[in-house]
């Protein structure tokens, strides 16, 4: 569907101000069908002398008469005469119209918006008496704002200019209503508003007291008056409960100043939201907690298995037990990574990196300097598949290192990471003396590449391919002169962000 500025764009003359004017006050008239109880559909003239529909909002107080999408379309005839005495009365017209598919009589209200002085588009109400609701003193609130509101749209002071409060995160109307006259004072509170103050301890009739009187904070209203211009504000009215407000002041010009003179504050009970919001905080930390004592609890067992190394005799028995050491720091570097992040995942290039530092501490010599690097992002993965993956990175960069059969001058391993959403990808270059061409990973005996093999195909359900490293192979990783190598690839299935 077409946005309100590209059918604008499409079919008028119209500024980037004046567009800028319609889409704020299609920001805001969620608000405005409430208080109307009725569909609102936005008009502009073409180039042609047309007038399009450029956007559409039905009512959740109220009964919709438009059930199709009328975005985009042309007015039918019967209907220009009603918006075009809008533009030339400056004001409010209002007139019987018909509407496919309703046999009751419909009405509309043809409201001008004007933006600099100048009638820009019309705002047109359309509701039919017979779905309409019953009036009470709801009601006939409700709809006395509405018409305070078009007046200010007919005069240019609706919707608000320059830095107003984002509308989008604020209370609806049907979650509590409360309309203030121009002193401060509460002249109604609807019955949702109500019960949020009751809920909130306070049980005092709010009419003709402000909310200062009442023990509720006001600084929102205080603000909006002060300023002409609506605030959002959230606070806490007691330990267990929270009210998110937005105070929208009316106003009318005085010579050439927005003279406020009453205001409406919507207002929502978010205790609930909020108190999830602290649980799940709570939760969040526990659990970073708990990855901190794992690392801990992983980096004493490495130290002890370091001290119990260095009593051993046997080579053999060192080295075992060195790999062992290697591959419990990736683990603990992984819950590491795990105790800094909010939630359960994280930026794979991040454990990478370290990854790759570790890989260069414990496995580097004199002899047989090694780079190592990392290209690319992997995107962000869950802990589940970053533990075991953080396993295979370790044993193929130990393998590239014991295996790779580098010369006196040292090597390059270079590490590619890059995903599609679905899929992430992993390619280990190194640019050794290379495998045999018929050397077959499925028949590998030795115990790095066998953990590999079963982590990838059963833990991760991806594959693994391990193969002579190409001109192009070499190329790709920036080993630009390299005659030989070898290339892991990776294919691991992660689920879409």
């Amino acid at each position: 569907m077409s946005t309100i500025g590209e059918l604008a764009r499409q079919h008028t003359d119209l500024s980037k101000e004046q567009i800028g004017h319609l889409a704020n006050l299609v920001g805001e008239w969620g608000m405005l069908a409430d208080l109307s109880f009725a569909d609102l559909l936005l008009h502009v003239r073409s180039r042609e002398g047309d007038w399009i529909v450029v956007a559409q909002v039905r009512a959740a107080t109220g009964q919709t008469i438009h059930i199709s999408d009328l975005v985009g379309l042309r007015v039918r005839d019967a209907d220009r005469p009603l918006l075009a005495g809008a533009v030339e009365a400056d004001g409010v017209v209002e007139g019987d119209v018909s509407v496919a598919g309703v046999a009751d009589e419909c009405r509309m209200a043809a409201i001008p918006v004007r933006h600099e002085g100048q009638v820009v588009a019309v705002l047109s109400r359309e509701w039919t008496r017979r779905t309409g609701r019953q009036p009470g003193e709801l009601e006939r609130t409700y709809l006395g704002l509405f018409d305070r509101f078009a007046g200010m749209v007919a005069t240019g002071s609706f919707p608000f200019r320059g830095r107003v409060a984002d509308s989008s995160v604020a209370p609806r109307v049907g979650d509590g209503a409360i309309v203030l006259d121009a002193a401060a004072r509460v002249v109604y509170a609807s019955p949702n508003a109500v019960s949020a103050l009751h809920r909130a301890g306070i049980r005092a009739n709010a009419v003709g007291q402000t909310l200062a009187e009442l023990g509720v904070a006001d600084s929102s209203v205080r603000r909006a008056f002060e300023r002409a211009e609506p605030v959002v504000e959230e606070f806490e009215q007691s330990g267990d409960i929270t009210l998110l407000v937005r105070c929208i002041p009316l106003v009318e010009p005085e010579d050439g100043v927005a003279r406020v003179t009453g205001a409406v504050l919507l207002l929502r009970d978010v205790s609930e939201l909020r108190r999830r919001d602290r649980l799940i905080l709570s939760k969040d930390a526990t659990i970073r907690e708990i990855h901190h004592r794992v690392k801990n609890n992983l980096q004493t067992i490495s130290s002890l298995l370091r001290l119990q190394a260095r009593r051993l005799e046997s080579d053999e028995a060192r080295a075992a037990v060195a790999e062992s050491v290697r591959r419990i720091r990736t683990i603990a570097l992984v819950h590491e990574t795990l105790s800094h992040e909010a939630g359960d995942e994280v930026v794979f290039v991040e454990v990478v990196r370290p990854l790759l530092r570790l890989v260069e501490e414990s496995l580097q010599s004199p002899d047989r300097p090694i780079r190592f690097t990392v290209a690319g992002d992997g995107g962000r993965l869950p802990a589940h598949v970053v533990t075991p993956l953080s396993v295979v990175m370790t044993e193929l960069l130990q393998n590239a290192v014991d295996h790779g059969g580098f010369s006196g001058g040292g090597g390059a391993v270079v590490v590619r990471l890059s995903t599609d959403g679905s899929t992430l990808s992993i390619d280990v270059v190194d640019d050794g003396r290379g495998i045999a061409p018929d050397f077959d990973l499925a028949s590998a005996t030795g115990l790095g590449l066998s953990i590999v093999r079963t982590l990838v195909t059963t833990e991760l359900a991806g594959t693994i391919e391990m193969r002579p490293a190409d001109p192009a192979d070499l190329a790709a990783a920036g080993m630009e002169g390299a005659v030989s190598g070898t290339v892991v690839s990776l294919r691991v299935p992660v689920e879409s962000e």
